[in-house]
């Protein structure tokens, strides 16, 4: 087996969005030792069976900005 060609494998917190953390090993290449997640089995559609936007970087507000209200549902808010 060739030498150095696994990633290096280190020891990461994660954290969810309601605050609660774990940690885990992945090969993860960054300098920080905390991962926050915005999406997670807590809130998304697939896991809580509840649809609802997710927009934490505001693309669906520059989309509007950008087009206006085209949709029936954006018209209706």
């Amino acid at each position: 087996m060739r030498d150095n060609i696994h990633p290096n494998y280190r020891f990461v917190t994660i954290q969810q969005t309601d605050g609660t953390e774990y940690v885990t090993r992945m090969a993860w290449e960054s300098d920080q030792d905390t991962l926050q997640l915005t999406i997670d089995p807590l809130n998304h559609p697939a896991y809580t069976g509840k649809r609802r936007n997710i927009d934490s970087e505001g693309r669906i507000d520059k989309f509007r900005k950008k087009f206006g209200a085209s949709t029936p549902a954006a018209a209706a808010e």
